[in-house]
């Protein structure tokens, strides 16, 4: 029998904003967003493509490239506006309403904010994780 992953404890949004504001650089923030992915009931095919096999999910098997998420967070910095980045991802067996990933992302204006916030969920789901939904 192998050794399970056991999911991680989700962080305080709370304590990320105040570390945030702390922050030397968050006089320049006029705005933060944070996205919070869930593990959800309807699977990915049926959201995004209409197709229904029949079945739920009723957990997850999740995982990530450390490495990945870390250059994906420095290209973010890197986008004009954008002065803090947080990420947190959870790892190995989640059940239907589990976090899976907490963003927060601080920068000078809305428009700004929204687009980084964009790229780097989009950056992670698509090229720095393995999302295996299982069903029943």
């Amino acid at each position: 029998m192998g050794v399970e992953k056991i999911k991680k404890v989700s962080p305080s949004i709370d304590a990320w904003l105040k570390e945030a504001k702390a922050d030397p650089m968050a006089v320049e923030d006029g705005m933060f967003l944070v996205h919070n992915g869930v593990v959800r009931r309807t699977p990915r095919a049926k959201v995004r493509q209409g197709i229904d096999d029949g079945f739920d999910v009723t957990g997850m098997e999740f995982s990530y490239n450390g490495e990945q998420v870390d250059q994906a967070v420095e290209e973010t910095l890197e986008m004009e506006g954008i002065f803090h980045v947080k990420v947190w991802l959870n790892e190995g067996h989640l059940d239907v309403g589990d976090d899976i990933m907490y963003v927060l992302i601080g920068g000078d204006i809305r428009p700004r904010v929204i687009d980084a916030l964009q790229f780097l969920v989009g950056k992670i789901k698509n090229e720095c994780v393995i999302e295996i939904e299982q069903k029943g």
